[in-house]
């Protein structure tokens, strides 16, 4: 699903120090990696809104986690995904481009529930709700849209420089991570799941 020129004015956000906009339709992709000592660190080659990492790139992200957006007082952690496919989503229920993906979104944790072996699940989804401050309206959001993929409820988006110092003004942002949770991809702007499963799925095969 496309942005409308409504939600693409209503959901640009510009971060002049990476000299990102959001939503843009410029679809360029590049490859990238920095790490520091073993560890992620984003970076943004001239802007790019698409960076893709060759599997010998990627770098460990540590174990983030933090409050279930739907079971309060139930903790939520990357490592709950072990040998898994996660695909990080940062979102609000007031973001226009975050409200039009999020069926797209449904579709990737279907088709990626679906792809394990046995009991295993191939990934899942993983959201993380930023910048709602009334936990009940993004509550109803999510059960107004048949969302059924956990998210972690952090307004303040702390865990952004957990995720490598990836832009917390850019939202939404979506991460592709393999089953060892390295960045594969890096989405900022809004994806459809066509974008999402291509990068995904393979990686589901990968040893």
């Amino acid at each position: 699903m496309r942005l409308t020129k409504l939600a693409a004015t209503i959901g640009c956000v510009t971060l002049s120090g990476l000299a990102l906009v959001a939503c843009s339709s410029d679809n360029t992709a590049g490859t990238d990696a920095v790490a520091v000592g073993g560890t992620f660190q984003f970076h943004s080659p001239d802007g790019k809104m698409e960076i893709f990492y060759d599997e010998a790139d990627r770098q460990q992200l540590p174990d983030i986690g933090g409050d279930s957006l739907m079971d309060e007082g139930t903790e939520i952690n990357l490592s709950d995904f072990e040998n898994q496919v996660v695909v990080l989503n940062a979102w609000g229920q007031w973001c226009a481009p975050c409200r039009s993906e999020s069926d797209d979104l449904q579709i990737i944790h279907e088709e990626l529930q679906a792809a394990g072996n046995g009991d295993t699940p191939g990934g899942t989804v993983l959201g993380i709700n930023v910048r709602d401050y009334s936990r009940e309206i993004a509550q109803d959001f999510v059960n107004d849209n048949g969302l059924d993929y956990p998210s972690i409820y952090d307004p303040p988006f702390m865990t952004a420089a957990q995720l490598g110092g990836v832009p917390a003004s850019v939202i939404p942002t979506t991460i592709v991570l393999d089953k060892q949770h390295r960045p594969a991809a890096v989405f900022l702007r809004e994806v459809t799941s066509q974008d999402i499963l291509d990068v995904a799925l393979p990686l589901v095969d990968e040893a």
